[in-house]
Formats: structure tokens, C-alpha cells, sequence
């Protein structure tokens, strides 16, 4: 380095001895202006990365939740039904590609009065169902209809064209090339303080699983993020419910 400095100095003395004084400042100027606009392009590379970056940490962020919510709305069906949460990916992905919903035509809106007489929407389904004119003539239930239907479970939830099989793996997971990483899920009972035996669940996935990308920033971002995530007691990255005593009714941690 030193040689090189010598050797600038040495040849900026002999120029400035060949060339006129005014000649010798205008090629100053224009180096110095060439080094203040070199800095001002790499400050603005600094800048315009930091931001794309920032904008790829949301979009991840944002993948990741969209995912859980699909997974968390499967989950709700499948209680819905079957009475516990599933905890396994197979028999999660055929319920939603063979499962149906009910959904239910209602028409006819219950009076106060006929609330406070202890009418309630079961009641008025079983009435309608029985369908005994006198009985629903005397609840006032004329006009009142309470059909259910079946209709598929994936295309109500989520569009025909849905990939059920790819609703286990967490989105970025395989940014760097190698296999997708599946979202951790557990299903499980638990007893409240109240004794009561309730079913819960929890799915989640780690920063380190899907903020993934070829920069070290990434690396620096998921150990931040754990770090602090960890230091407040809470979770290392995004997750819904909680298979514990702080069960959250499948709240997002983000919610």
C-alpha cells in the first residue's frame, strides 16, 4: 500500500511540474467529482438493498401467515366434525380433497318474543324437520325454511384448483435449493384449571425455516429474531394455537 502511494505521489509531482496549474485542477476536480458520485452510487446500492431485503422479509412473513390460516381453517372443519383437532398431515390433506361443509339455507328470522318463548335456531330445525304443520303454525314458524347441503370442502374453502398436498410445507422453505420443510403440527386434550378436557392445536414454523435466502443477511435476521423472540419468552417465529394451558382458540401469534 505504501509503495503505491509513493508511486502516485512521485507521479502527481511530475505531472503537476509538466502541466500548468490550471490544467493540473480541473483534473483534480473531475477526480474528486468521479470519487463523490463512485460514493453516492454505493450509497444508494446500500440503500435500495436494505429495502428490497426488507420487502422480501415481509413477503416471506406474509407467505407463511396466508399458509397457516388455510391450515388453520382445515383444522376448524375437521373439529367441526370429527370432535378433536388432526395431527397429521395425510389425514388432514384427504379430508380437505375428500371432506364436505355443511352449509345451511335460511330463510325466516326469529321475532323477540319468539326468542324469549325459548325458541332457538336447533329448535326451529327440529320443528321444521319434523314437519308437523300444526306445531310450526303454532310457533309461528310458517314461511321458515332450515335445508342443509353438503357442498366439497376444498373448492368452498379454498377453489377447485387448490393443491391440498402442498398445504403442510412452509413457503420459502427450499429458497436455497434441497427439500421444503413441513410446518410442525401437534394436535392434542388437554385438562383447563377447570378440569375440563378440551382438544387443542398448534402448528408453527421457525424463522430459521422459511427466512431463507442466498445474502448473510438472512442468517443475521433469523439469530436478531430468535434472540429477542427468546429473551421475551415468546416463540422464534410464526404460529397458530397453542397446545398448552395458554390455548388461544388458534389465534396467529402476528394477531
Amino acid at each position: 500500500m505504501g509503495n503505491v502511494i509513493y508511486l502516485f505521489y512521485f507521479c502527481s509531482t511530475n505531472i503537476q511540474k509538466k502541466l500548468k496549474k490550471g490544467t493540473m485542477k480541473k483534473i483534480i476536480n473531475v477526480i474528486l467529482g468521479l470519487c463523490v458520485l463512485a460514493m453516492l452510487f454505493i450509497c444508494y446500492r446500500s440503500i435500495a438493498d436494505q429495502q428490497q431485503f426488507d420487502a422480501d422479509v415481509k413477503q416471506h412473513e406474509a407467505d407463511v401467515k396466508a399458509r397457516l390460516i388455510e391450515i388453520r381453517d382445515a383444522e376448524e372443519a375437521y373439529k367441526a366434525q370429527m370432535n378433536e383437532y388432526c395431527g397429521n398431515w395425510d389425514s388432514l390433506i384427504t379430508f380437505i380433497n375428500e371432506g364436505s361443509l355443511p352449509t345451511i339455507r335460511k330463510e325466516g328470522t326469529l321475532s323477540d318474543d319468539q326468542m324469549e318463548n325459548g325458541l332457538t335456531e336447533a329448535k326451529v330445525a327440529e320443528i321444521l324437520h319434523r314437519g308437523n304443520e300444526a306445531e310450526i303454525k303454532e310457533n309461528g314458524l310458517e314461511g321458515f325454511v332450515r335445508d342443509t347441503t353438503w357442498v366439497n370442502l376444498k373448492d368452498s374453502l379454498y377453489g377447485p384448483d387448490y393443491d391440498a398436498s402442498q398445504i403442510c410445507y412452509i413457503p420459502h422453505s427450499d429458497d436455497n435449493g434441497g427439500e421444503p420443510k413441513q410446518f410442525d403440527l401437534l394436535a392434542v386434550w388437554i385438562k383447563t384449571k377447570s378440569d375440563a378436557i378440551i382438544a387443542v392445536m398448534e402448528c408453527s414454523a421457525e424463522y430459521s425455516t422459511y427466512m431463507v435466502g442466498e445474502s448473510k443477511q438472512w442468517k443475521r435476521e433469523v439469530i436478531n429474531r430468535t434472540e429477542t423472540a427468546e429473551s421475551q419468552g415468546n416463540f422464534p417465529g410464526l404460529k397458530i394455537g397453542d397446545a398448552s394451558l395458554s390455548w388461544n382458540n388458534n389465534a396467529g401469534n402476528w394477531e
